[in-house]
């Protein structure tokens, strides 16, 4: 199981944000690529990115320092989620060395341009489903939908889709430990890789989702835990590699 640290680039620097609130960011650094550098020494095996801005504006805003950080490390699987929504910011992102991208709000709204993504770039394409209760939320969490997460991953895995970054909006931000049993709910019932988002705080949340990570949890991205030092990165993928044999 992959431990993948984020870094949310709001403004061209790195911040976290709680609960999906703009203006309730913290500011970790002002150098995308030094932060990066940090988390690659620190042993990880893949990086979460998102532009925030874009998110919001529906369109890359961030796009130079996603740029620079695939240039600095072209051998580091690198995952980009904000603002995609055409395919023209796709290749954009695949030519620039990324190596997936993450299509949010879109997905939800016009769920045939998933299967578009996946036509055009096969392998390449992430959903990112938010939730609170099991429900969808779009439009960086503003708005909260009738549509269930379990039933939309069924219909991506159809579509082609490598896997589902999974975020429970109530846990993102607030350091109360990862939502397992829904994370677990969704890979099971989905029948697609999950990537657990929202709530990482320690090392026991990785201890948790290792242990049921053979059921279909893929990795499990970390934010604030890390830069406010409640995990350590090394230790946590080392710990993972441990519990599930990779």
């Amino acid at each position: 199981m992959l431990v993948i640290p984020a870094i949310d680039l709001k403004d061209g620097q790195c911040v976290r944000l709680r609960q999906g609130r703009m203006d309730d960011s913290t500011v970790f650094g002002d150098d995308p690529v030094s932060m990066a550098k940090r988390w690659v020494d620190a042993g990880c095996r893949r990086l979460h990115l998102v532009d925030l801005n874009g998110a919001f504006a529906g369109e890359p805003v961030n796009g130079d320092a996603v740029t620079a950080i695939a240039k600095a490390f072209p051998e580091l699987p690198i995952q980009i989620g904000g603002g995609i929504r055409s395919l023209e910011t796709i290749e954009h992102y695949i030519k620039a060395g990324v190596n997936y991208v993450i299509i949010g709000t879109k997905a939800v709204k016009e769920p045939a341009f998933v299967k578009e993504a996946c036509d055009a770039f096969p392998g390449h394409v992430i959903v990112g489903l938010d939730a609170q209760d099991g429900f969808v939320a779009t439009d960086g969490w503003a708005e909260v939908s009738k549509v269930k997460a379990v039933d939309l991953a069924r219909q991506f895995r159809n579509d082609g889709v490598s896997a589902i970054v999974y975020t429970d909006i109530a846990r993102d931000g607030m350091m109360q430990g990862v939502n397992v049993e829904a994370t677990l709910n969704l890979a099971v019932e989905g029948g697609i890789p999950v990537i657990a988002s929202g709530g990482v705080t320690n090392i026991e949340d990785i201890r948790a989702l290792s242990k049921v990570a053979g059921q279909g949890i893929l990795g499990a991205i970390t934010g604030r835990a890390i830069y406010e030092g409640t995990l350590d990165v090394a230790e946590a993928q080392t710990l993972a590699d441990e519990l599930t044999g990779n």
